[in-house]
């Protein structure tokens, strides 16, 4: 049996901790806790967690909020992963955090079993979001100057094309495997071959691969 996932929960509201704790599954063992940026930025350090769950607005350090902390945990990205979870669905905290270097967002009204399964895929290297909030990103990202993606895209089959923007849209294995109707195990093996093809390492990679070139 695999070591349950170690998690940070970053709050200012012990019973939002508490009742989150309570809903997580037993893949996930939550290791500390803290209420504001400095806290944080200590326990986080102390833990080393798999993922970090990062309220957006806390109080605390220069009032940068759950950004600040992203700020002040850059020498962790290699090894923990952090995934924004607020009452806020506004577009600028979405960007903010993303840009700050979170691997998803979620909001609170989502469901113990849906933070469970974001975190696990989290750790795993995939970007979540709901789709409304995917867009925001995407919205964001694409006001860069696009990269020119023809030849790289020509690497592609059709079908790998279609499983590509669906898994760097924040989709799981399963809704693409239901969506296109085909085995979870076959997208799996076109999202490994998309990967090898691209030169990336992750999903996380590839949402933010085809963002900048304006493909999904």
């Amino acid at each position: 049996m695999n070591e349950p996932l170690r998690v940070v929960i970053i709050d200012d509201h012990g019973i939002f901790r508490s009742g989150l704790k309570a809903d997580l599954d037993a893949r996930i063992t939550v290791v500390g806790e803290g209420a504001s940026v400095e806290e944080a930025i200590e326990r986080i350090h102390l833990h080393r967690p798999d993922v970090v769950l990062l309220d957006v607005h806390l109080p605390g350090g220069r009032g940068g909020g759950g950004a600040e902390v992203l700020a002040g945990c850059t020498d962790l990205f290699a090894e923990t992963r952090f995934l924004a979870l607020s009452v806020s669905d506004a577009a600028e905290d979405v960007v903010t955090v993303i840009r700050a270097g979170a691997r998803g967002y979620v909001t609170k009204s989502i469901s113990g079993a849906q933070i469970s399964d974001a975190v696990a895929r989290v750790a795993g290297g995939d970007a979540v979001f709901s789709p409304r909030l995917a867009g925001f990103v995407l919205d964001a990202f694409g006001t860069q100057a696009a990269v020119s993606a023809d030849g790289d895209l020509d690497l592609l089959s059709a079908r790998e094309l279609e499983v590509m923007r669906l898994i760097a849209r924040g989709y799981s294995y399963k809704e693409v495997a239901k969506d296109l109707f085909i085995s979870v195990k076959t997208v799996e093996t076109h999202v490994s071959s998309v990967l090898r093809k691209l030169q990336l390492s992750n999903r996380h990679e590839l949402t933010r691969w085809a963002v900048d070139r304006r493909i999904l």
